[in-house]
């Protein structure tokens, strides 16, 4: 069965693609959904007028991610953490963590498009890509410091 995507769709195409896909899916998944239409010759013949409205949404949608990331890219995060030996922590830096502080700054960036390839593990400066947009990423700086638990106010 072929569909015309209306959005991107993970591991299947992008906006406006004629694609094929099994008929299950399209009925359950794609179209209830809104991501997919039917592709026939009408659809066919409203794809090529809609072609140039998705590429200008999607141009927009490309600039305010662009924006958005000009804005990232300035950001560092500071996160304190109880370590131990070789600066290593208990327990680990998640991206869930990092989504909440960003927040907390104003930015509203799905822990899913914070591209960390694991969980950070140890103390220091760390590059941490997110993806705002298919062609576009920002990369912030995140700093994981061991806490102050007080030994310092001890002596």
């Amino acid at each position: 069965m072929q569909v015309i995507l209306r959005e991107d769709v993970p591991h299947l195409g992008e906006v406006g693609e004629v694609v094929t896909v099994k008929a299950g899916y399209a009925r359950n998944y794609l179209l209830p959904r809104g991501l997919a239409i039917m592709a026939n010759a009408r659809q066919l013949k409203r794809l090529e007028h809609e072609h140039r409205v998705i590429e200008a949404r999607v141009a927009k949608a490309r600039a305010g991610a662009e924006g958005e990331a000009a804005k990232l890219s300035r950001v560092e995060l500071r996160i304190e953490k109880a370590a131990g030996e070789n600066d290593k922590l208990f327990g680990s830096v998640t991206a869930m963590e990092i989504e909440a502080l960003l927040r907390e700054r104003g930015f509203e960036v799905d822990r899913r498009k914070i591209l960390l390839d694991e969980n950070i593990k140890q103390l220091g400066d760390f590059e941490v890509d997110i993806k705002l947009h298919r062609d576009v990423k920002a990369t912030i700086i995140v700093r994981v410091v061991p806490r102050d638990d007080g030994e310092a106010a001890a002596e």
